[in-house]
């Protein structure tokens, strides 16, 4: 008998992961429920799709979901810090005891490190973080580099000081990486202390992960769902995924904090390299430099398809961007969004299966107040590129507690369901 549940307005949100073995090991904000996913995999399991593709996979949600229910599953991430979390989450299958054996000689060798020289650190991480606390998890990290090899056991090490940074830091760091104002954590974590509890609470998700069947193991490939060229030909019969929305949210820097103290990057300048080059263009951020060139993007033929649309809307946030102080280049990042899911579409058209199914979680945008249907226009791109029929399935409201928006156009959110 099928597992079935009840759906709910949380199934497009992490918040419910939380709670989870495996998924609950590093909050990330771009994630969805994990149980939902799991329940869309079972049905679609029983009804004959057994290879699962996550296009945008984040830390792996679908990824995890899939294994628990004994199909394959791939999945392609852009972000290359976040594509790194994922991996580490996927090699819960190692023997608990030998991670947490590996673990712990690594805070025993951080107990016994010298304090070391954090005047390097990115001003971020000296904002984040009292110096007492930064040289106990300089120390960590120190330890773990002299320690790390290629297995799962240093992964998941990685993994665990990564997971302890925001809960050790006084200030009131964001889902995104910003230091919140006038917020201070009563009770931070001490991060020796903190470390510990996290090797714990991943050797007992281990243990009883591994207590259930484990199904064939996911593999996730840091690639473009643009391109997918990891991915063979007509290899998946299920999609699952959550593209970014055109919502002007900087993927980029969703885990700016963390590869700040990693030192992989020395600020937020640096994401423009190191990140956002590789990302889909959601976010006015990721077209700097690129506004010259809208109107030739809405030529592409690619975008012929909505060509009749989106142009109207281009040119009405072009005008619109003149009486804001900001000028953020909204009518650009709508070109260049809407020309990267047309490439997505394609991808996908050559990576799935005939008679395939997509589900597709989304959300509409209004930039400036000026209503961008983002899951019909995807959904007529993703006709153009060969699939065979298309619905939208709306879930919840957004922007509809006016307090401290910035307009008032209602949003939703939904599943675009795509048919191969």
């Amino acid at each position: 008998m099928t597992r079935r549940r009840r759906e709910r307005a949380t199934d497009s949100t992490f918040v419910d992961n939380l709670s989870l073995p495996v998924h609950r090991w590093f909050r990330y904000s771009a994630g969805f429920a994990a149980e939902w996913a799991r329940d869309l995999i079972e049905r679609q399991r029983n009804a004959g799709r057994r290879r699962v593709l996550d296009p945008f996979a984040g830390s792996g949600t679908v990824l995890l979901s899939a294994e628990r229910c004994g199909v394959e599953a791939v999945g392609v991430e852009a972000h290359p810090f976040v594509v790194r979390i994922a991996r580490a989450k996927l090699g819960w299958r190692e023997s608990p005891a030998v991670f947490r054996d590996y673990a712990l000689d690594v805070l025993e060798r951080a107990r016994e490190r010298d304090p070391g020289d954090c005047s390097r650190y990115p001003s971020l991480i000296e904002r984040c973080f009292p110096a007492g606390t930064l040289a106990r998890l300089d120390a960590l990290r120190s330890a773990w580099r002299a320690a790390a090899r290629a297995c799962s056991a240093s992964d998941l090490t990685w993994l665990a000081l990564v997971g302890i940074l925001r809960e050790c830091s006084p200030v009131g760091t964001a889902q995104w990486q910003y230091v919140l104002p006038n917020k201070l954590k009563a009770r931070p974590l001490d991060p020796f202390e903190a470390f510990r509890a996290k090797v714990t609470a991943f050797y007992q998700d281990m243990v009883d992960r591994q207590a259930e069947r484990l199904g064939p193991a996911s593999i996730v490939h840091w690639d473009d769902a643009r391109t997918c060229r990891s991915v063979g030909d007509e290899w998946a019969d299920l999609v699952i995924t959550s593209p970014p929305y055109a919502n002007n949210f900087d993927y980029a820097d969703a885990t700016r904090l963390e590869m700040s103290f990693f030192g992989e990057i020395a600020g937020w300048g640096d994401l423009q390299e190191s990140v956002r080059r590789h990302l889909v263009r959601a976010c006015t951020q990721h077209v700097a430099g690129l506004t010259d060139e809208t109107f030739a993007v809405l030529e592409d033929p690619i975008l012929y398809p909505i060509a009749s649309h989106i142009r109207p809307v281009c040119e009405r946030l072009a005008a619109e961007r003149d009486q804001h102080g900001g000028k953020k280049p909204y009518h650009t990042m709508i070109a260049t969004y809407f020309q990267d899911m047309a490439r997505t579409w394609r991808a996908l058209r050559r990576v799935t299966k005939p008679g395939c199914l997509i589900c597709c979680v989304i959300g509409d945008s209004a930039p400036y107040g000026i209503h961008v249907p983002v899951e019909q226009w995807l959904g007529l791109l993703a006709l153009a590129a060969g699939f065979r029929a298309v619905s939208f399935e709306q879930t919840r409201h957004r922007n509809v507690k006016w307090k401290n928006r910035k307009h008032r156009v209602p949003l939703h959110e939904g599943r675009l369901w795509i048919e191969g």
